[in-house]
């Protein structure tokens, strides 16, 4: 019996055998915050979240999803003191009327959803709607921040900053600063912070140590964080990349105050994906979020875009979908799933009440102070001594 042999390189003398290991990570359901030995009037907390030269009251970004966000969702989320981002290749740059394409979208079954999805999204983007939307949200006195794929950036950045965008978000699925391809030159992070000079530049997503510290040094003014966690992306199952939230965001905040130490530059982070309850939004924060980034609660508001639906991003990829449209209903108000009041206990409304009580427990008054406070591995923290809540809301063979 022959062996093939492993193939020969100039750097065989010095190849070294090696085993790989695995590390644990976790999710929001793994962990828990512990209460401090102070604590403090949730009156007297401030969940403020500083990006750029503005703050705002909400630590809470709505996703640039089609379901999630238009322009008059974004304006409205304004005036309720967060940033909702409007997705420059998505209906609303695509089509005059995006209302009739999301209202055939919202009709459409179950298995015929993807296909009419990835054929709607086969529509060219019309670059002077990028204008027109950014100045739709500007008229109605909102903050106006979009988003874009890196592929399209350098084409719809100058046209969104000629409009007076606020802030401009460059998403994928993956991103990082050190992009090998055999384009001739693919977009330079460094040449668009100072293209869009006087616009903060948010960059997305990476869960990763090293990538993270590599895009500040870019210059860039926030990073988005996560891989596939979302309710309507299917990435993790696709291509099998990701890691749990609450790592991720543990791993990338540690980048973020060594960047710091090093430069006293400070680059927000902002935990994007797989949250549905104020518990989660409050790890986020306790793990080293900035602020969040959440797409499916807001999808299911009353008078979302989605009519009651929410998809992802890579939805309407031609040759490898990494998205389904997932059914949210629209059963609250905005107002009511950020500030309630609220009679469900199942924390998914009253998102940044909960952030303020939990900040309180801990003895924090502010994010940053609430950075550090204790968390714990706690896989039973959900169902210790609920057996009753769990015969109730999950019956046998559910």
């Amino acid at each position: 019996m022959v062996l093939s042999e492993r193939p020969q390189s100039s750097a065989s003398a010095s190849f070294t055998a090696t085993r790989k290991t695995l590390e644990h990570a976790y999710g929001f359901d793994d962990v828990a915050i512990v209460p401090g030995a102070v604590t403090t009037n949730p009156e007297m907390v401030s969940t403020e979240f500083h990006l750029g030269e503005h703050t705002f009251p909400v630590p809470i970004l709505a996703s640039s999803m089609d379901g999630v966000v238009d322009p008059k969702f974004a304006i409205n989320f304004s005036k309720l003191g967060g940033l909702a981002v409007l997705n420059l290749d998505g209906v609303w740059t695509r089509y005059e009327d995006a209302e009739a394409v999301l209202e055939e979208i919202a009709a459409a079954d179950l298995e015929t959803s993807t296909k009419i999805i990835q054929r709607v999204y086969q529509e060219p983007v019309k670059e002077h709607l990028v204008g027109q939307r950014v100045a739709e949200i500007k008229a109605g006195g909102g903050f106006a921040i979009v988003g874009s794929t890196p592929q399209n950036t350098k084409k719809f950045g100058p046209i969104a900053k000629d409009a007076g965008v606020d802030f401009f978000v460059v998403a994928s699925t993956v991103t990082t600063a050190r992009h090998m391809s055999r384009s001739l030159k693919g977009l330079q992070l460094d040449e668009l912070v100072k293209q869009m000079a006087g616009v903060p530049i948010i960059v997305g997503n990476t869960v990763d140590f090293t990538a993270t510290i590599e895009l500040m040094e870019t210059g860039i003014h926030a990073v988005l964080i996560g891989v596939g966690p979302g309710a309507a992306c299917t990435s993790r199952e696709v291509l099998g990349i990701g890691m749990p939230q609450v790592t991720a965001t543990i791993e990338t905040a540690h980048a973020r105050d060594v960047y710091f130490e090093r430069t006293g530059r400070y680059v927000p982070i902002i935990t994007d994906g797989g949250l549905r309850t104020g518990g989660d939004v409050s790890k986020s924060m306790c793990a080293g979020a900035d602020a969040v980034m959440i797409g499916s609660p807001f999808a299911g508001t009353i008078g979302a875009p989605g009519r009651g639906f929410h998809w992802g991003m890579a939805t309407p990829n031609q040759e490898l979908p990494r998205g389904v449209r997932v059914k949210v209903g629209q059963t609250h108000s905005i107002e009511t799933l950020l500030f309630g009041p609220t009679s469900k206990t199942d924390g998914t409304e009253n998102l940044v009440g909960a952030l303020r009580t939990s900040m309180a427990t801990c003895g924090a008054q502010t994010i940053q102070e609430f950075h550090d406070a204790r968390m714990i591995i706690a896989p039973s923290i959900k169902t210790e001594g609920k057996i009753y809540q769990m015969a109730q809301t999950r019956p046998a063979g559910i």
